[in-house]
């Protein structure tokens, strides 16, 4: 290869790293030609190397570290520290900020290979293993020219920014909901979400929440892009060196993995990405797949074709009254925090009902829901069908599985009534649950303030229902749906009991809100969670008790229960999905048709009660009164 004679005098377009040596003097006219150094081709060389951007795989390399080869001047510019601004000025702290910079790259790609889908997995021997996706990638960005290899990082960076992101909604999902994040599901969660946080924190602050989780998604995306993309130039300017490297890290993979050696548990043989990746492809079929035969299973009812006159006979004349507790979970009743105040009013309250003359038997029912989502849980209970996700919910309401609500209406003996607070627009599954009147939040009169979600609190809920509906002649029994919301998150503010005379339109309230918690004072405390939560807790149960005294007679029967554990920042990681269930009456008889659930007496169920799926319940609670199956 030649080079150029030396009567012309070569512009010097590759500098010396900066700080390492001085730039080469001009040779003076005459003096004979400097022997080329091996990282400065000639333009003869670079025509003739046209096209070949890099070398091939093992072949030597210019040895400029990185913070030399990112700090290099563009093309065209003159050479000199002028035209490098503080680079040329400031070379030993140019190279440390480079060097900085690639170590954060190189942090940020490992963190997102080994990072968690659970808060709690979050130790660091979890960031202490050699990935395999790290071996794999750095051997395929080695042996690729430029162009490819640029194309291919990039696109590498995308992906593992995708299933990082990924990985924070599971986070979010396992610490709110006690499962990971549905890809196919989900997506239509985040409505919910935002109407949350905009009754939570004001619409400013919700709007500040979804902004900012819009700029973290933006900016993981973009750092891992160009963290990858940097660490594939970083490889392909040291080839040598990476590639034993890469040797050395894949003999370290398999020999770990082979051994099956372990640093505190955990194994040091990554394959987490691709494990992510597979669990993730497998959820996805299994939901297709599970919405096929879900539906088969919804066309099955074991009491579709019962006649009227053979459902429900033991319940003839009896106002009925179905309640959910938000969030009442058996947590409330058994977790140290919690139970202490929580037990203490079921105990109180059970001592109300026994002097007005009411018994009470209590059991558990596992949830299909967990810290929210409670439309699930009362679509399970009222359906007997387990539904669990947010598409078997939409596949149930739009047919004619047969609710509890439903069969009652069906009898033609009981008006079905809702009152649904938490309701704030047009509610199309009022068809489907067989209700023929319900009371939203713009059907109760209320003129009080909101308690953060909750649009009203539980008492005058309950007071409202006596006034428009309950306290007026009927000329059948009532069969009605309630849902209470005052326990609803985030337990800040809570409201307060208030003398029944007093409660009015809601008005009264408004000092009581205005003196409560603020949410921003718990929600990232545990502790404080867990007691206002108890609070809560306590504040339904006690609205609810208090109301049945007062307004229940011989023929009113009550069944209440918690639709959910609340989440698992107050109920605990990987706690139960169990919430307590309780069936309330004057008559014994009531309470005799179930003699045989085993079931604990009083309001508070035993720790060794009988846990059934939520989802038994409606079949169970049919049979025992008086129902005939007709499939």
């Amino acid at each position: 290869m030649s080079f150029t004679s030396s009567s012309r005098q070569l512009p010097n377009t590759d500098e010396a790293p900066a700080g390492d040596a001085p730039e080469r003097d001009t040779p003076e006219p005459g003096a004979p030609p400097s022997p080329p150094e091996r990282d400065e081709p000639s333009p003869e060389r670079d025509e003739a190397s046209a096209g070949r951007d890099e070398p091939s795989a093992g072949q030597d390399e210019p040895s400029a570290g990185p913070a030399e080869e990112a700090d290099a001047p563009p093309d065209g510019a003159p050479p000199g520290g002028a035209s490098r601004g503080w680079r040329g000025r400031y070379p030993r702290a140019a190279r440390v900020v480079a060097w900085t910079v690639t170590g954060l790259a190189l942090a940020l790609v490992l963190f997102a290979l080994l990072m968690p889908g659970e808060s709690d997995q979050f130790h660091p021997s979890t960031f202490l293993r050699v990935p395999v996706e790290a071996v794999f990638g750095a051997a395929l960005l080695i042996v690729l020219p430029r162009g490819p290899r640029i194309a291919v990082a990039a696109a590498g960076g995308l992906v593992l920014g995708a299933l990082t992101v990924l990985n924070l909604l599971d986070i979010g999902f396992n610490e709110y909901l006690g499962r990971g994040f549905n890809v196919v599901l989900d997506w239509s969660l985040f409505g919910d979400a935002q109407a949350y946080l905009q009754d939570t924190f004001g619409k400013g602050g919700a709007l500040g929440i979804a902004a900012l989780a819009i700029v973290l998604v933006l900016a993981v995306l973009a750092l891992l892009t160009l963290s990858v993309v940097r660490l594939g130039n970083l490889l392909a300017r040291h080839t040598e060196a990476a590639t034993r490297g890469t040797l050395a890290a894949a003999i370290v993979w398999v020999t770990c993995a082979a051994l099956g050696v372990r640093f505190t548990g955990v194994p040091v043989a990554s394959e987490h990405v691709a494990l992510a990746v597979q669990d993730r492809a497998e959820r996805v079929r299994k939901t297709i797949r599970d919405e096929a035969e879900f539906k088969k299973v919804a066309k099955k009812d074991t009491f579709a074709n019962t006649p009227p006159g053979q459902l429900l006979t033991d319940l003839r004349g009896k106002d009925m009254m179905i309640t959910f507790i938000e969030s009442y979970g058996r947590s409330a009743i058994e977790d140290p925090v919690m139970a202490p105040g929580v037990d203490a009013t079921l105990t109180a309250e059970n001592k109300k009902l026994t002097a007005a003359g009411f018994a009470a038997k209590s059991g558990w029912l596992t949830s299909a829901t967990y810290g929210g989502s409670s439309w699930l849980g009362h679509s399970t209970f009222l359906s007997g069908l387990w539904i669990n996700n947010q598409q078997r919910y939409r596949t149930v309401t739009a047919g004619r599985h047969l609710t509890l609500p439903g069969a009652f209406k069906k009898t033609g003996d009981w008006d079905t009534v809702g009152v649904m607070p938490g309701v704030q627009k047009a509610w199309p599954e009022q068809k489907f649950y067989g209700i023929d009147k319900v009371y939203d939040s713009r059907d109760l009169g209320y003129r009080g303030p909101k308690f953060s979600w909750s649009t009203m609190p539980d008492q005058y809920a309950l007071t409202a229902f006596e006034r428009l509906v309950h306290g007026r002649k009927h000329d059948k029994p009532l069969m009605s749906t309630i849902i209470l919301t005052s326990s609803h998150q985030p337990w800040a503010p809570i409201p307060r009991t208030v003398p029944q005379d007093q409660v009015g339109d809601g008005s009264v309230y408004d000092a009581i809100q205005k003196a409560g918690k603020k949410p921003g004072d718990i929600i990232t405390d545990s502790r404080k969670s867990k007691e206002e939560y108890g609070k809560s807790i306590q504040y339904s149960v006690t609205s609810l008790i208090d109301y049945l005294v007062r307004y229940g007679d011989k023929d009113t029967v009550l069944v209440f229960l918690g639709d959910h554990q609340p989440i698992a920042r107050v109920s605990g990681d990987h706690a139960s999905r169990d919430v307590p269930v309780s069936i309330v009456a004057k008559d014994p008889k009531v309470l005799d048709r179930i003699a045989d659930w085993d079931w604990t007496d009083g309001l508070r169920p035993e720790h060794t009660a009988p846990v059934w799926k939520m989802d038994a319940f409606r079949d169970r609670f049919l049979t025992a009164y008086g129902s005939t199956p007709h499939p």
